[in-house]
Protein backbone atom coordinates (compact mmCIF):
# COMPACT_ATOMS: atom_id res chain seq x y z
CA UNK A 1 0.00 0.00 0.00
CA UNK A 2 1.71 3.66 -1.30
CA UNK A 3 1.17 6.70 0.74
CA UNK A 4 -1.82 8.00 -1.23
CA UNK A 5 -3.86 4.91 -0.55
CA UNK A 6 -2.73 4.84 3.29
CA UNK A 7 -3.59 8.29 3.87
CA UNK A 8 -7.12 7.34 1.72
CA UNK A 9 -7.78 4.18 4.10
CA UNK A 10 -7.40 6.58 6.83
CA UNK A 11 -9.69 8.89 6.04
CA UNK A 12 -13.13 8.63 7.75
CA UNK A 13 -16.20 7.28 5.25
CA UNK A 14 -18.23 10.63 5.51
CA UNK A 15 -15.17 12.45 5.16
CA UNK A 16 -14.22 10.53 2.06
CA UNK A 17 -17.91 10.91 0.71
CA UNK A 18 -17.88 14.61 0.84
CA UNK A 19 -14.54 14.98 -1.15
CA UNK A 20 -15.89 12.55 -3.72
CA UNK A 21 -18.45 14.93 -4.10
CA UNK A 22 -16.17 18.11 -3.67
CA UNK A 23 -14.10 16.57 -6.67
CA UNK A 24 -17.49 16.01 -9.02
CA UNK A 25 -18.42 19.75 -8.82
CA UNK A 26 -14.84 20.66 -9.15
CA UNK A 27 -14.43 18.78 -12.45
CA UNK A 28 -18.56 20.27 -13.42
CA UNK A 29 -17.50 23.77 -12.64
CA UNK A 30 -15.27 24.30 -15.66
CA UNK A 31 -12.47 26.43 -14.60
CA UNK A 32 -10.26 25.71 -17.39
CA UNK A 33 -11.79 28.86 -19.01
CA UNK A 34 -9.90 30.95 -15.90
CA UNK A 35 -6.72 29.35 -17.10
CA UNK A 36 -7.06 26.62 -14.30
CA UNK A 37 -6.39 23.14 -15.57
CA UNK A 38 -6.75 20.32 -12.81
CA UNK A 39 -5.81 16.75 -12.77
CA UNK A 40 -7.27 14.36 -10.59
CA UNK A 41 -5.25 11.46 -9.48
CA UNK A 42 -7.43 8.04 -9.39
CA UNK A 43 -5.05 6.56 -6.90
CA UNK A 44 -5.03 9.11 -4.61
CA UNK A 45 -7.48 11.56 -4.61
CA UNK A 46 -6.37 12.95 -1.41
CA UNK A 47 -3.64 15.10 -3.72
CA UNK A 48 -5.09 17.36 -6.57
CA UNK A 49 -2.73 18.87 -8.76
CA UNK A 50 -3.62 22.32 -10.48
CA UNK A 51 -1.89 24.11 -13.27
CA UNK A 52 -2.48 28.26 -13.66
CA UNK A 53 -2.05 30.05 -16.73
CA UNK A 54 -0.60 33.39 -16.09
CA UNK A 55 -3.14 35.93 -16.21
CA UNK A 56 -3.02 38.51 -18.49
CA UNK A 57 -1.87 42.20 -17.63
CA UNK A 58 0.40 40.55 -14.97
CA UNK A 59 4.20 39.91 -14.40
CA UNK A 60 2.94 35.95 -14.35
CA UNK A 61 1.54 36.50 -17.95
CA UNK A 62 2.77 34.03 -20.61
CA UNK A 63 3.88 31.70 -17.59
CA UNK A 64 2.63 28.43 -16.38
CA UNK A 65 2.27 27.78 -13.00
CA UNK A 66 1.81 24.32 -11.18
CA UNK A 67 0.06 24.04 -7.69
CA UNK A 68 -0.92 20.97 -5.39
CA UNK A 69 -3.57 21.00 -3.07
CA UNK A 70 -2.79 18.55 -0.48
CA UNK A 71 -6.53 16.87 1.53
CA UNK A 72 -6.27 16.37 4.96
CA UNK A 73 -7.78 12.98 6.52
CA UNK A 74 -10.14 15.21 8.74
CA UNK A 75 -11.32 17.40 5.70
CA UNK A 76 -13.83 19.38 5.17
CA UNK A 77 -13.17 19.98 9.00
CA UNK A 78 -9.50 20.88 8.10
CA UNK A 79 -8.63 22.69 5.52
CA UNK A 80 -6.55 21.79 2.46
CA UNK A 81 -2.80 22.71 2.27
CA UNK A 82 -1.60 24.63 -0.83
CA UNK A 83 1.81 24.67 -2.69
CA UNK A 84 2.82 26.02 -5.58
CA UNK A 85 5.55 23.61 -7.31
CA UNK A 86 6.74 25.69 -9.64
CA UNK A 87 8.93 28.64 -8.16
CA UNK A 88 6.68 31.92 -8.30
CA UNK A 89 7.65 35.18 -7.15
CA UNK A 90 5.10 36.48 -5.07
CA UNK A 91 3.65 38.22 -1.47
CA UNK A 92 1.34 35.53 -0.73
CA UNK A 93 3.57 32.55 -2.18
CA UNK A 94 7.06 31.23 0.30
CA UNK A 95 9.57 30.77 -1.15
CA UNK A 96 9.28 26.62 -0.75
CA UNK A 97 5.89 27.29 -2.53
CA UNK A 98 3.55 27.25 0.30
CA UNK A 99 0.23 29.40 0.12
CA UNK A 100 -0.86 32.07 2.06
CA UNK A 101 -4.61 32.72 1.74
CA UNK A 102 -7.56 33.52 3.96
CA UNK A 103 -9.42 31.04 2.60
CA UNK A 104 -7.60 28.67 3.95
CA UNK A 105 -6.86 29.43 7.42
CA UNK A 106 -8.63 31.85 9.06
CA UNK A 107 -12.14 32.23 6.99
CA UNK A 108 -12.19 28.64 6.16
CA UNK A 109 -15.97 26.82 6.57
CA UNK A 110 -16.14 22.79 5.10
CA UNK A 111 -19.11 24.06 2.76
CA UNK A 112 -16.62 26.44 0.71
CA UNK A 113 -15.27 23.82 -1.76
CA UNK A 114 -12.41 22.80 -4.10
CA UNK A 115 -13.50 24.99 -6.75
CA UNK A 116 -13.69 28.12 -4.35
CA UNK A 117 -10.40 27.38 -3.27
CA UNK A 118 -8.90 27.32 -6.98
CA UNK A 119 -10.63 29.89 -8.04
CA UNK A 120 -9.56 32.13 -5.15
CA UNK A 121 -5.68 31.13 -5.28
CA UNK A 122 -5.71 32.24 -9.06
CA UNK A 123 -6.93 35.76 -8.29
CA UNK A 124 -3.82 36.02 -6.15
CA UNK A 125 -1.99 36.13 -9.38
CA UNK A 126 -4.42 38.89 -10.28
CA UNK A 127 -3.98 41.32 -7.08
CA UNK A 128 -1.27 39.80 -4.56
CA UNK A 129 -1.99 40.90 -0.85
CA UNK A 130 1.27 42.89 0.31
CA UNK A 131 -0.06 42.97 4.24
CA UNK A 132 -0.36 39.16 4.73
CA UNK A 133 3.03 38.08 3.10
CA UNK A 134 4.70 34.68 3.53
CA UNK A 135 7.65 36.20 1.19
CA UNK A 136 8.78 39.55 3.01
CA UNK A 137 11.56 40.40 0.17
CA UNK A 138 8.25 40.36 -2.22
CA UNK A 139 6.11 41.86 0.17
CA UNK A 140 8.53 44.96 0.83
CA UNK A 141 8.70 45.17 -2.52
CA UNK A 142 5.32 45.27 -3.77
CA UNK A 143 4.59 48.19 -0.81
CA UNK A 144 7.64 50.63 -2.07
CA UNK A 145 6.46 50.18 -5.74
CA UNK A 146 4.75 48.00 -8.23
CA UNK A 147 7.09 47.96 -10.80
CA UNK A 148 10.14 46.73 -9.07
CA UNK A 149 7.97 44.34 -7.56
CA UNK A 150 6.63 43.49 -11.10
CA UNK A 151 10.32 43.48 -13.07
CA UNK A 152 11.92 40.67 -10.48
CA UNK A 153 8.27 38.76 -10.43
CA UNK A 154 8.66 38.84 -14.53
CA UNK A 155 12.21 37.94 -14.66
CA UNK A 156 11.17 34.96 -12.34
CA UNK A 157 8.24 34.22 -14.31
CA UNK A 158 10.51 33.82 -17.35
CA UNK A 159 12.96 31.77 -15.54
CA UNK A 160 10.93 29.27 -13.59
CA UNK A 161 7.63 28.96 -15.72
CA UNK A 162 7.79 29.84 -19.13
CA UNK A 163 7.74 26.96 -21.21
CA UNK A 164 10.23 26.32 -24.70
CA UNK A 165 8.69 25.61 -27.52
CA UNK A 166 9.63 23.43 -30.27
CA UNK A 167 9.71 26.29 -32.71
CA UNK A 168 12.06 28.09 -30.20
CA UNK A 169 14.50 25.28 -30.50
CA UNK A 170 13.79 24.99 -35.01
CA UNK A 171 14.24 28.75 -34.76
CA UNK A 172 18.25 28.40 -32.99
CA UNK A 173 18.91 25.45 -35.25
CA UNK A 174 17.92 27.45 -38.55
CA UNK A 175 20.12 30.14 -37.55
CA UNK A 176 23.00 27.66 -36.75
CA UNK A 177 22.75 26.30 -40.24
CA UNK A 178 22.52 29.72 -41.58
CA UNK A 179 25.87 30.79 -40.04
CA UNK A 180 27.25 27.18 -41.18
CA UNK A 181 26.50 27.87 -44.55
CA UNK A 182 27.46 31.49 -44.79
CA UNK A 183 31.04 30.20 -44.04
CA UNK A 184 31.11 27.42 -46.21
CA UNK A 185 33.36 27.81 -49.96
CA UNK A 186 31.05 29.66 -52.14
CA UNK A 187 27.94 30.21 -49.55
CA UNK A 188 26.37 33.11 -49.29
CA UNK A 189 28.30 36.11 -47.08
CA UNK A 190 31.88 33.99 -47.58
CA UNK A 191 34.16 36.52 -49.27
CA UNK A 192 37.41 35.24 -51.73
CA UNK A 193 38.52 31.97 -50.50
CA UNK A 194 36.44 29.36 -48.32
CA UNK A 195 39.66 28.25 -46.39
CA UNK A 196 40.70 31.78 -46.28
CA UNK A 197 37.63 33.26 -44.64
CA UNK A 198 36.89 30.03 -42.13
CA UNK A 199 40.40 30.87 -40.84
CA UNK A 200 40.35 34.70 -40.63
CA UNK A 201 36.83 33.59 -38.08
CA UNK A 202 39.00 31.44 -35.89
CA UNK A 203 41.65 33.40 -35.61
CA UNK A 204 39.13 36.36 -34.72
CA UNK A 205 37.19 33.61 -32.19
CA UNK A 206 40.67 32.77 -30.40
CA UNK A 207 41.57 36.87 -29.97
CA UNK A 208 38.45 36.62 -27.98
CA UNK A 209 38.78 33.96 -25.32
CA UNK A 210 39.02 35.17 -21.98
CA UNK A 211 36.87 38.07 -22.81
CA UNK A 212 33.09 37.54 -21.62
CA UNK A 213 30.83 40.70 -22.50
CA UNK A 214 29.42 42.50 -19.32
CA UNK A 215 25.92 41.95 -20.17
CA UNK A 216 26.56 38.03 -19.72
CA UNK A 217 28.07 38.65 -16.30
CA UNK A 218 25.54 40.44 -15.10
CA UNK A 219 22.71 38.21 -16.38
CA UNK A 220 24.55 35.15 -14.59
CA UNK A 221 24.80 37.28 -11.57
CA UNK A 222 20.82 37.62 -11.73
CA UNK A 223 20.54 34.15 -12.35
CA UNK A 224 21.97 33.38 -9.53
CA UNK A 225 20.22 35.16 -6.80
CA UNK A 226 16.98 33.48 -7.81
Amino acid sequence: MDVGQHLQASMPAANMKHLLRDIKRLEAANLEESGITVTINEENVMQIDTEYAGPEGTPYEGGSFRMRLTIDADYPNVPPKGRFLTKIFHPNVSTSGDVCVNVLKRDWKPDIGLAHILTVIRCLLVEPNAESALNEEAGMLLLEGFEEFASKARMMTEVHAKKKSAMDGQAKTKNVLTEVNSSAPGGSGSSGDGMAGRKAKVESSHRGVGKKPKVVDMKKKSLRRL
